[in-house]
């Protein structure tokens, strides 16, 4: 390798927002999307949005510039694209990146899932035995070119290979893959770059001896590269643990700790450089100094550099676009930008002298939920009340949300649209909805949540304890972005949230409607939660409130009700250690938030894009009386994994985040693989997720096919 290696910078981060401050990117990406933009706009708004970036790290006094973190839709896919991980079947799509992102008319996209236990969604690799590595580094290189151009230079940030191949469940193409790793750190050399951060998450679960001895091949190898820069490996989310020592062992320059989900390494690191995590890159609040150099001070290294815990693509850009937040709470608050501030201020800062730590805060045991009846009760009183047919069709619950649907609740905050008037109009979406659902054939009917913004603001807007943002936008996978709520009090509930649309959506049709109501666990897991209560405690606090609102809804005449959690997978603790008490909590929660419901009203759920089939136990301990869940875009292997499951089960037949429409044999295809899998009478017919992101055409066409396949199914079980 280089004769000379330079001392890392006293200051970086691990990453950083890439939508843009004013979510720029997401109107490129749909602009190009719908054909009003060519791929060279798409391309500019990109290179602007990276210059805005490097920019304003350096103004904010950052030593250590990270490049490649930008993505047009995701690292994990560029990471495939970088090492030619491109299935055969998109090679020959007008644009084969978004292919595998968001598929095309005749091709589904690939498997989409969470990042570990973020709300971030990534692609997963699909690496198969005719997979042929190939680097094509054009990405990173024209990155760092284009930040020298600007007058800096630039570390750039890959996906590891330990994680790219665990993610794509191909750690045995180890060696191939590591081909392309050098001949991109040669290229990178060659290029004048002075370190590469390779980051590698997967190594703070639990990693079997296998994989440990892959960790020491990887960065051995690596290592021992004759000419390269420096290595920096980067983990986060957790300790490193076991993987540590295996780390160390290795020639690699420098490690990266998250030193606030993580404890101070025992490991002797004395011959390297540790980047230590210290500013969280996953909740708004202020650091707290006196934390932040007690463990820095505790830090035994050959260099300690201060970064944040993980990359702030978890986090909006700036407190200072909140303008609307009350002065005491801004005061708690920091953003992308402020935790930049954050680390540059400690770096500078004397750390060599240990501060000790306050106390941690205890925990407190769940709340015992009242119990509705054993479920063969239960199934018998709905099944004489809704009378439904073999395999009932349904949807999960929202309908697209229109341009004018948006505008006009921009409207009212503006002052330009009364509320009255804007009432009116989600009246008329919601009979829009109801009668689509009606014509096209559906058993059980949604309202369509013309009234929400999103999922989780929606309730925060109306319950006591949070705070919602007016520019607080965080990328969730590709244009799609959330602006998570920030739950910084006790929570209560003042008053009926979901009622009144539930009910008039029920007073224009015979069929059944469903209540919709997000649960508590997905609540808190898609806010910015308080950080003076165990988790748990808030959990708690939100199911309180979310059981009142099942009781008024079943009060207010709706026979079923859906209290959705997508996130509940994506709590789960990384080492499986702390699972069981996670998942024992957490499923505690949700019986709490539906346990006032009486036998004869039907619960259902909904989770999405998370391995669910990893918490199958957990989810059948839930007790919902119906599941709708992922399988269409995972290839159904769920349905592997539900031959014991003992209620109604609702696998996804069509991918709702891709615009294609399923054909009727496609929807057959997969509706005969559940009623394989499950008894007919416990399956349902739904997408895998809600249809807020697709247009009505798309909506309409995609649910007339599987109203059509329905009728097919059933008319063979009636045979």
């Amino acid at each position: 390798m280089s004769a000379f290696i330079q001392q890392f910078p006293a200051s970086t981060v691990l990453g950083y927002p890439r939508i843009g401050p004013r979510r720029e990117l997401k109107r490129a990406l749909e602009a190009y999307w719908d054909g009003r933009a060519t791929r060279a706009e798409l391309d500019q708004a990109g290179a602007e949005i990276r210059e805005h970036t490097w920019r304003r790290l350096a103004e904010l006094g950052l030593d250590g510039l990270p490049s490649n973190t930008f993505s047009l839709y995701d690292q994990v896919l560029d990471t495939a694209v970088l090492l030619g991980a491109v299935p055969a079947r998109y090679r020959d799509a007008a644009d084969p990146y978004f292919a595998m992102a968001r598929g095309t008319d005749g091709l589904a996209p690939l498997r989409m899932t969470k990042w570990f236990d973020t709300n971030y969604h990534y692609i997963v690799p699909e690496i198969g035995p005719e997979t042929v590595f190939k680097l094509d580094a054009a990405k990173p290189l024209a990155e760092v070119r284009q930040a020298r151009a600007l007058g800096y230079e630039t570390r750039p940030v890959v996906v590891g290979p330990v994680t790219f191949l665990l993610l794509g469940s191909a750690l045995d193409r180890l060696d191939e893959a590591l081909a392309c790793y050098e001949e991109l750190l040669s290229a990178l050399a060659a290029e004048g770059v002075a370190w590469v951060q390779l980051d590698e998450p997967a190594l703070v679960g639990d990693r079997t001896p296998e994989e440990l001895a892959a960790v020491r091949t990887a960065y051995e190898r690596l290592g021992a590269l004759g000419t390269r820069p420096a290595l920096f490996v980067a983990s986060y989310f957790g300790d490193l643990g076991e993987s540590l020592p295996a780390l160390a062992a290795t020639p690699v320059e420098a490690v990266g700790i998250d030193l606030v989900r993580g404890g101070v390494p025992g490991v002797d690191l004395s011959g390297k450089t540790v980047v230590a995590g210290v500013v969280s890159g996953r909740d708004v609040w202020r650091t707290s100094p006196e934390r932040a150099l007690a463990a820095l001070g505790a830090v035994r290294a050959g260099q300690v550099v201060v970064s944040t815990s993980c990359s702030l693509q978890h986090v909006p850009y700036s407190v200072a676009d909140e303008p609307d937040l009350a002065p005491e709470l801004r005061e708690r608050l920091a953003f992308a930008e402020e935790k930049v501030a954050e680390v540059v201020a400690l770096a500078r800062a004397d750390f060599r002298g240990s501060v000790p730590a306050g106390p941690s805060v205890p925990l407190s045991a769940p709340v015992v939920a009242e119990e509705r009846g054993p479920y063969a009760v239960r199934a018998a009183a709905q099944a004489a009340h809704l009378r439904l047919p073999t395999l009932p069709t349904t949807t999960i619950g929202s309908f697209p949300q229109t341009g004018e649907l948006r505008a006009a609740r921009a409207a009212v905050t503006a002052g330009t649209l009364t509320r009255e008037e804007y009432e009116r109009r989600v009246e008329a979406e919601i009979e829009r909805a109801i009668r689509l659902q009606e014509r096209l054939g559906l058993d059980v009917l949604v309202h369509g949540e013309p009234e929400r913004n999103d999922m989780v603001q929606y309730f925060a807007e109306h319950l006591d304890g949070f705070a919602v943002t007016r520019n607080g936008w965080v990328q969730s996978y590709g244009s799609r972005c959330t602006r998570p709520p920030i739950l910084h009090g006790d929570v209560s509930r003042p008053g009926p949230i979901t009622v009144r649309w539930s009910t008039y959506a029920q007073s224009l049709t015979d069929r059944p409607v469903k209540g919709m109501l997000t649960g508590p666990v997905t609540i808190v897991a898609w806010s910015f939660v308080r950080d003076d209560l165990p988790l748990r405690d808030v959990v708690f606090q939100v199911a309180d409130a979310v059981r009142e609102e099942v009781r008024d809804l079943e009060a207010a005449g709706l026979s079923i009700v859906q209290v959705d959690e997508p996130a509940l997978r994506e709590l789960l603790p990384l080492r499986r250690a702390a699972q069981d008490d996670y998942l024992e909590w957490a499923v505690a929660a949700y019986r709490r938030a539906t346990s006032g419901a009486s036998d004869r009203t039907q619960i259902h759920t909904h989770l999405c894009y998370s391995d669910a089939d990893q918490i199958l136990t957990a989810i059948d301990g839930l007790d919902a009386d119906v599941t709708t869940i992922e399988s269409a875009r995972s290839g159904a292997r769920i349905l592997g994994a539900v031959q014991a499951f003992g209620r109604g089960l609702g696998p996804g037949v069509y991918d709702i985040h891709s615009p294609r429409v399923p054909g009727v044999e496609e929807v057959e295809e997969l509706l005969r693989g559940a009623v394989a899998a499950l008894p007919a009478e416990r399956v349902w017919v739904n997408p895998d997720c809600g249809l807020k992101t697709r247009t009505y055409e798309q909506v309409e066409a995609a649910l007339a096919n599987v109203v059509s396949a329905t009728r097919r199914i059933r008319a063979e079980l009636d045979s």
